[in-house]
């Protein structure tokens, strides 16, 4: 009920709605699954109004997961792959989650061994600010790997 007056009991859905009734509120099922079923007597536009807000703050609460990419070449220069390596430092140290993958283009296929040899070194370069979720795995054109960044303890 409303307030301070509480009835807490197992009543039969017609003297549940009458009751409703009587206080100019809505019956209200809380939950479908138990047994019985849990309602409640309320205003609903409320009961609504605040579930959203619930929701809303469980919403803001959550974490968001940025995965950024970086694409390497089966063949890729020592500066070239500085470069991006230092990209990926800074993308773990900000929190995101790394997607590196080797791109084999046309033939360079056959070089698949060297493009894991290329993923392989940058997880271990990166060791120190990022884990490895995921190893090395070739999916069609692509070698792919993930890295997430370590978590600090404060």
């Amino acid at each position: 009920m409303v307030g301070d007056n509480v009835e807490v009991g197992v009543y039969p859905v017609r003297e549940a709605l009458n009751k409703a009734g009587e206080l100019e509120l809505d019956l209200v099922e809380i939950s479908p699954k138990a047994d019985p079923p849990v309602c409640k007597i309320t205003d609903y536009k409320k009961f609504l109004y605040e579930q959203k807000k619930r929701e809303k703050v469980l919403k803001a609460k959550a974490t968001k997961v940025i995965v950024k990419e970086i694409r390497f070449g089966p063949q890729t220069d020592d500066h070239d792959y500085e470069f991006k390596k230092k990209h990926a430092e800074k993308f773990l140290k900000d929190g995101a989650k790394l997607k590196a993958y080797v791109f084999f283009k046309g033939r360079s296929i056959v070089y698949k061994d060297q493009g894991e040899i290329l993923l392989l070194r940058l997880a271990s370069e990166l060791e120190e600010i990022g884990k490895v979720e995921q190893m090395p795995r070739l999916e069609g054109k692509r070698m792919t790997m993930f890295i997430a960044p370590k978590t600090s303890k404060k």
